[in-house]
Order: C-alpha cells, then sequence, then structure tokens
C-alpha cells in the first residue's frame, strides 16, 4: 500500500453478508477482546501491550470499523515516542503484571534511559510501517481526520522516526537503515539471522525465564540457546544507553522488508506533507535514495530476490525469506516483475501456498511450524498481495486475496499458518490477522 494505491476505505457502517459476513463478525469480536483503553495487544496471553509494527497493522483494519479508533491507536504508540525519534516495539501496559512478559520494563530500564517517554517501553524498534498506515487511516475518514487534527499531530512524529532511522540507524552509510536486533525485524526467528547470530555468546537460560512458553508450545517457538543471544543483544544494546553504532550492536544486518517500507513510507508522508500544505518533493527525494540503495546493496539479479546484508562484514546473507520479495510493496520498483518469478517458483509457490511461507520451501531446515522459519504470516502476505496490486499483477492479486480469506474461515485467527496445510500454529485470536482480514473483505 502507497499513497497512490490500496485498498479503498469502506464506509465504517458497511455491512457485508452471508459467509463474508460472518467473518467480518468473527473479526470484530477478536479486535473488541483485545481492545485495551487506548490501543489493541496482539493477543491477551502471548503478547500482553502494545507492540509497533502490529498497531500499524491494526489501525489498517479498525479503519474500516471506527476512523477514529485507528488513529488512536497510532496516536497511543507515538505518545511513546523516544526523543531522538524512534518507536519503540513495546509499550508497557502499567495495568498488566511486570513478570507476565520477557523482557519486562525492569530488564528494559527505559526510566533511566536519556530521551525516553514517561511510560515504560522496550528500547528496541519494529519494521516502519507506520506512516502507511496512518494515511490510510486518515483516508478512511479525512473529514474526521482533520476535525481531530490527526495529521497535524501525527505527521511530525512520523517524520521524526523516519529521520531517527534514515540517520542513526545508517550504520554503514549505505543509505540503508539496519536492524541492531533480531526482534527489530519483526521476523524474529528467520533462518536469515543464524549466521550473525551464530558471533554472539547467547546468556545461559538460567539467568532468565521465558514467559512465551506458557502461551505456546516449545516446538513452535524459538530455541533456548537462540533466545539467550536476543537477551544478550538486547542487554548490551541497554547498557550501552541505547547508542546506535556498529560496535554496539553485535548483531547489525540491513534488511530488505523493513527498507522498502521505508521507502513506500516515504511516499505516504509525501502525500501527507501535500495534505497539509508543504512540500511533498523531500519525502519523494527519500523514497528514490533509499529504492537505489535497496536496488545497488541489497538485490541479486541471478536469485531474482533482496537478501539482507551483513552490516559488519558487507556480505549479502543468501537466505531466501519472504522479506526478500517485500520490496514489491516499493512504487516503481524496477525488479517487480523478478520478484512476482521468483515468488511463482519452487521455492514460495505463490499459487499454491497460502500465507506465503515466511523462509523458503525447498530448503533442507524448513520448518513450517516453528516462528518465521517455514510458517505463513497474514501480513507479510496482505504486503505482498498489495504490492501485487501496486503493479499491475490483479489476476496474482484476487487469487491470493481469496486464499487467505478462506485459510483465516478454516483456522480462525491464527499467529501464523502451514503454508501448505493451512494449520494454524502459535496463539489464536491473533489482532493483525483479524484486523488485515477486515481489510480483504473490502477489498475493491
Amino acid at each position: 500500500m502507497t499513497a497512490r494505491t490500496g485498498t479503498r476505505p469502506s464506509a465504517p457502517g458497511t455491512v457485508l453478508t452471508g459467509r463474508d459476513g460472518e467473518l467480518d463478525r468473527a473479526a470484530r469480536r477478536a479486535l473488541a477482546g483485545n481492545w485495551r483503553l487506548c490501543a489493541t495487544v496482539p493477543a491477551a496471553g502471548l503478547y500482553p501491550h502494545q507492540w509497533s509494527w502490529d498497531s500499524a497493522f491494526i489501525a489498517i483494519g479498525l479503519r474500516h470499523l471506527s476512523p477514529v479508533r485507528a488513529q488512536r491507536e497510532l496516536e497511543s504508540l507515538f505518545g511513546a515516542q523516544w526523543r531522538d525519534g524512534r518507536v519503540p516495539h513495546i509499550v508497557f501496559d502499567p495495568h498488566v503484571p511486570a513478570d507476565a512478559y520477557f523482557p519486562g520494563p525492569a530488564f528494559w530500564q527505559s526510566a533511566t534511559a536519556p530521551g525516553a517517554p514517561g511510560v515504560p517501553t522496550s528500547g528496541i524498534v519494529q519494521p516502519p510501517a507506520h506512516a502507511l498506515a496512518a494515511w490510510a487511516t486518515f483516508r478512511a475518514d479525512p473529514e474526521a481526520a482533520r476535525a481531530r487534527g490527526f495529521l497535524p499531530r501525527i505527521y511530525p512524529r512520523l517524520v521524526a522516526w523516519h529521520r531517527y532511522l534514515t540517520t542513526r540507524r545508517d550504520l554503514t552509510g549505505s543509505g540503508l537503515m539496519a536492524i541492531g536486533h533480531p526482534w527489530e525485524s519483526g521476523m524474529d526467528n528467520s533462518p536469515a539471522w543464524d549466521l550473525p547470530l551464530s558471533r554472539v555468546t547467547p546468556v545461559p537460560i538460567g539467568e532468565f525465564a521465558r514467559r512465551d512458553l506458557n502461551h505456546a508450545a516449545a516446538a513452535e517457538r524459538p530455541t533456548d540457546e537462540d533466545y539467550g543471544r536476543y537477551v544478550r543483544l538486547a542487554r548490551d544494546y541497554r547498557d550501552s544507553g541505547y547508542a546506535d553504532a556498529l560496535r554496539v550492536h553485535g548483531f547489525a544486518v540491513e534488511d530488505p522488508m523493513c527498507n522498502a517500507l521505508l521507502a513506500a513510507g516515504e511516499e505516504a508522508l509525501a502525500a501527507m506533507a501535500a495534505e497539509l500544505g508543504q512540500d511533498p518533493r523531500p519525502h519523494l527525494a527519500a523514497a528514490e535514495r533509499v529504492t537505489e540503495a535497496l536496488m545497488s546493496t541489497l538485490y541479486d539479479p541471478e536469485a531474482g530476490i533482496f537478501f539482507p546484508r551483513d552490516a559488519h562484514t558487507g556480505a549479502l546473507i543468501r537466505s531466501y525469506s519472504v522479506g526478500g520479495l517485500l520490496p514489491l510493496i516499493v512504487p516503481g520498483l524496477p525488479v517487480a516483475a523478478a520478484l512476482v518469478s521468483t515468488a511463482l517458483g519452487e521455492r514460495f509457490r505463490l499459487r499454491e501456498a497460502c500465507p506465503l511461507p515466511s523462509y523458503d520451501l525447498t530448503a533442507a531446515d524448513h520448518d513450517a511450524s516453528r516462528y518465521w522459519r517455514g510458517p505463513g504470516w497474514v501480513n507479510t502476505s496482505w504486503l505482498f498481495w498489495h504490492g501485487l496490486r501496486l503493479h499491475g499483477e490483479t489476476t496474482l492479486a484476487d487469487d491470493l486475496r481469496g486464499r487467505l480469506l478462506e485459510r483465516v474461515r478454516t483456522a480462525g485467527f491464527r499467529e501464523y499458518l502451514d503454508p501448505l496445510t493451512g494449520a494454524g500454529h502459535g496463539t489464536d485470536g491473533f489482532s493483525w490477522t483479524a484486523a488485515l482480514t477486515l481489510d480483504l473483505l473490502r477489498a475493491a
């Protein structure tokens, strides 16, 4: 979705009937159950706080029900923005018991971090899907958004967020933002991170208590060893005062999906600037710079896909993950046809697999039930669906949309699914699955 394309927002009172109506009502119930005063948790048990890119996708669905509630979703998140512009990946709910999630507020110690907000948060970030969500939310009801002053308040915060990513997180001078933790990728446990993670010494399991295994099977979650590496990276970053430099980030990767969202987000910011009577050209220029850096640095023409790059070694990480396909969301991407061709091939099997697998179906270490190591997620397939529409692949887009809705009808609002059988995995009642179902149901 960009400033020039995307699902047309339906009137909040639009009534769907038949099977679509049943699915619509179920999605509404799931989102209502996860609503907490001014924001939506991803899932009540496993994820009891507000997550950053989850709220972006949730707002895109909520705009069809209540554009004002969608605005509040984003405003709540950006109310916890740090002074340097970063948007934390978790905003902690003080009403939730401190031991309900690890790492919790006591681990991150944001209260003593320079520039942190007055509410407890984590110190790392997540993919920048927010400008796309904010513009879609505005378009759902421009009159209500103008009456509330939504864009005048959210736009400068989005600008500061993108500035943080393009300055503080450009760790190599390549023009690309880098992630400093697998959690920042949104695709936490992807095999793409195995090589750079192998250099990180894990914290022994006895030094921390995992809470995720209280809500999900161990076979579907990261291993204890990988979780120990995640804790090590987060602790080192915290102890540095959340400073951004290669010497601080033991793991530093330039990720295709994150940078594609940044480029597409700049297009959305350009549309916001024009709406506010400001010059959109700086945002369009920024989108072009990031796109050019993506093409020159991360694209492999022989493979027909984008690969992440290890910022410490400068080497591409040749792991076929769905993130390498998602630059398809960038307007004017010159290699869109090649990405579609790769998606249709045996590694992703676009015409058959649904949702798109998070990782290469032909790889020996593909695992269709373990977190980001093979299962499909509705949000990444939703992004690819919008990319298909953006680049004129309407037949493929319509087919993917129909199959996604059938998967959800059968499995429910699961966190992730087996891309070939459709079996549900992870937690149930997952908010972005429900929210993006609302959007898919209203696609035109």
